[in-house]
């Protein structure tokens, strides 16, 4: 258990910025099994992003409290998975070469790939979210957040990690992980899901690891496999992917 709870707190470190006791690091070892609880950060970062909108609801409109909403996960997350989006942007928009697109990832600063990326996936999550009855939302953000990092975790699973270097920070988490791992992520998403009341919901997940194939076929052709930012940008797409799909679904179910 003291294990356990070791590797969830490395987890809420590496993947948030959320305050940790000191005793936990990022040991390489224990990095590598975060990966094991990364639907479980999802419902912690949905629910943060839940009771932004749910709070702010009593003061603004839905517009303004599904603002504050995204900049709550954003800021919980120091744009973790936004990050990996906008480097797979750039990368795969200028780069026409393995390495030539590595190097774009590693880059630090923003292109205009990235830039246009990231308005537009953001801009997706608001004009979709808006189209959700206000009732629902909280539920659905935390339901959005978990099952798009279980499909991430898929990446993990189906695709080898292909960087050469060994200074990314996201090396550890970004290996390949067990199948038993994805099983649990599969169950800590599925959770969330189970408060509709509607087994129809679970369709969601069809048209998520669509993207998630889709988008694997991409990293597979052009570097050979899949870093940590193929993982942010497979949950970035995967989560519109679950709002969309729920807008969907909910007129038929």
């Amino acid at each position: 258990m003291k294990k356990e709870l070791h590797i969830f707190l490395t987890a809420i470190m590496f993947y948030t910025r959320i305050p940790c006791p000191k005793w936990v690091d990022h040991n390489p070892i224990i990095v590598s099994q975060t990966s094991k609880y990364i639907s479980l950060i999802g419902i912690l970062v949905g629910g943060i992003g839940s009771i932004a909108f749910y709070g702010s609801s009593f003061l603004f409109s839905n517009e303004i409290s599904l603002l504050f909403s995204i900049l709550a996960t954003i800021y919980a997350t120091a744009g973790f998975h936004e990050d990996g989006f906008a480097d797979v942007c750039d990368g795969f928009g200028g780069g026409w070469t393995k390495d030539k697109i590595l190097s774009i990832m590693k880059d630090s600063s923003i292109g205009v790939y990235g830039a246009i990326g990231i308005i537009l996936i953001l801009a997706f999550k608001f004009s979709a979210l808006r189209e959700i009855d206000s009732a629902l939302i909280p539920l659905v953000i935390i339901s959005a957040h978990s099952a798009s990092r279980f499909i991430a975790a898929s990446l993990l699973y189906t695709h080898p990690y292909v960087r050469i270097t060994n200074d990314s920070k996201s090396k550890a988490a970004a290996q390949k992980i067990p199948l038993y791992f994805l099983f649990t992520n599969f169950v800590i998403a599925s959770i969330p899901l189970l408060f509709f009341n509607k087994w129809e919901i679970f369709l969601v997940f069809i048209p998520m690891y669509l993207s998630k194939i889709f988008l694997g076929a991409k990293f597979k052709k052009w570097i050979g496999g899949q870093t940590g930012d193929c993982a942010g940008a497979v949950q970035q797409i995967s989560e519109v992917v679950f709002y969309l799909s729920f807008i969907a679904l909910w007129k038929y179910i």
